[in-house]
C-alpha cells in the first residue's frame, strides 16, 4: 500500500489505472471526475492537492484544495456534493489515507458530504486518530421517477403549478437542444444577468463545462421564447446534463420583466418532460439550496453534511477543539 499526493491534474491524466477511475467510463456524476477538477483549477483559482491510496488491487482518492496545515475539499458552487472516490472493495484505503493525512495536513474541513460519505469518513478517520465533528451544512431536492411517465408525474404537482402550467404553455415557446449552442448561450448569460440571481460565480468555467457536456452528448441546454413573438428575446434559459439515469439542474433563470408569463416553469416542465419521456431517467438532482420553489418540482430531500477533522496534537487546533467542546456541553445542558 502506498499513498500519494498529486497539485498536477496533468500527472494524474498520465496515469492510465488513475485516469479511468476518476474517467466518465467510471463516475456517472460531474463533480467526481478529473475534468470537473480542471475546469475547477483552470477558471475558479483552487489548487488542487488530490491525496491518493493505492494497495495493487483498487485506488481511494480524496480531492482537497489549499495551502498549509488547513485543507478543504476540491469543490465550490458549482459542486452538488462532495464524496471520496474509491474503486469497489478499497473502503479500507480511506484510513490508510486518514493515517498519512498528518505529514501533510492538521485540520480538514469537507463540506457537502452526503450522509454515507459522512459516515464512512468520519469513522476512517476517527480510526486514524483524529477528532471528528459532523453536522448537517445544506440540503439536496431530488424527485425519484419510480417508474412514473411524465403525464403521472406532472399530475402529482401541487395544484398551483398545475393551472400555471395549463394557462400559460400557450404563450411560451420553448426548444431543448442536446448540444452547446452560442447564441443559446449568450441568451442564458444575457437573461442571468437580468434574473433575480446572485452574480454568476464564474461564467467561464459554466460555458466550458457546457460545451464540453454537449460534445459528450450529456447537455440539455433549454431556452424559452413568447410564443407570439419566437424571434425575439429569449425569455428564460435552462441548463441541465443527463448521464447515468440522472438529470442534474445546474442552472435556470428567467427575466423579471418576463413573469407575467411564468416562461421559467413553462421551460422547467419541457425539461421535465424531455428526460423523463425521453432520456428515461430514473432521478432528477436540483442540487443544493432550500429554494421553496425545488418543493413545487421535487419530492424528497437529502441532508448534506460537513465534516471538521482535527489532528488532537497539533496545537493551532486546540482553540478550535476547545470551542467545540464548550458548544457541545452547552447543547448537551439545553437538551437537559
Amino acid at each position: 500500500m502506498n499513498v500519494d499526493y498529486h497539485d498536477d491534474l496533468k500527472e494524474v491524466q498520465s496515469d492510465a489505472a488513475l485516469a479511468r477511475l476518476l474517467s466518465p467510463e467510471m463516475q456517472s456524476a460531474p463533480f467526481d471526475r478529473l475534468d470537473w477538477w480542471r475546469l475547477l483549477a483552470e477558471h475558479c483559482g483552487l489548487q488542487p492537492r488530490l491525496a491518493v491510496a493505492r494497495n495493487g488491487v483498487g485506488s481511494a482518492v480524496l480531492p482537497l484544495t489549499g495551502t498549509g496545515e488547513h485543507l478543504t475539499q476540491l469543490s465550490n458552487w458549482y459542486t452538488f456534493r462532495y464524496r471520496p472516490i474509491v474503486s469497489p472493495g478499497a473502503e479500507d484505503l480511506l484510513t490508510a489515507l486518514a493515517r498519512d493525512l498528518p505529514k501533510h495536513a492538521s485540520r480538514l474541513t469537507l463540506t457537502g458530504l452526503p450522509a454515507e460519505d459522512a459516515e464512512r469518513l468520519e469513522a476512517a478517520f476517527r480510526a486514524a486518530g483524529w477528532i471528528a465533528w459532523r453536522e448537517q451544512s445544506d440540503v439536496n431536492h431530488v424527485l425519484a421517477l419510480a417508474g412514473r411517465d411524465y403525464a403521472a408525474y406532472i399530475a402529482g404537482r401541487p395544484g398551483k403549478l398545475r393551472t400555471t402550467l395549463k394557462r400559460k404553455s400557450g404563450k411560451v415557446h420553448t426548444r431543448v437542444l442536446s448540444r452547446f449552442d452560442a447564441q443559446v448561450w449568450s441568451d442564458y448569460e444575457d437573461i442571468y444577468a437580468e434574473s433575480w440571481k446572485p452574480e454568476e460565480g464564474s461564467p467561464a468555467f459554466l460555458r466550458a463545462f457546457a460545451q464540453a457536456e454537449g460534445a459528450a452528448g450529456r447537455l440539455r441546454l433549454a431556452v424559452a421564447h413568447a410564443a407570439d413573438d419566437p424571434q425575439g428575446p429569449a425569455l428564460a434559459a435552462q441548463m441541465w446534463t443527463v448521464e447515468g439515469g440522472t438529470a442534474f439542474i445546474h442552472k435556470l433563470a428567467h427575466r423579471e420583466s418576463a413573469k407575467p408569463l411564468s416562461p421559467g416553469s413553462v421551460l422547467s416542465a419541457a425539461l421535465f418532460r424531455r428526460v423523463i419521456d425521453v432520456d428515461k431517467v430514473e432521478l432528477v438532482d436540483f442540487g443544493t439550496g432550500d429554494d421553496p420553489y425545488k418543493r413545487d418540482w421535487m419530492e424528497q430531500v437529502r441532508p448534506r453534511y460537513r465534516l471538521d477533522l482535527l489532528r488532537p496534537r497539533a496545537p493551532a487546533n486546540w482553540p478550535v477543539i476547545a470551542r467545540r467542546m464548550v458548544r457541545s456541553l452547552a447543547a448537551s445542558a439545553k437538551r437537559g
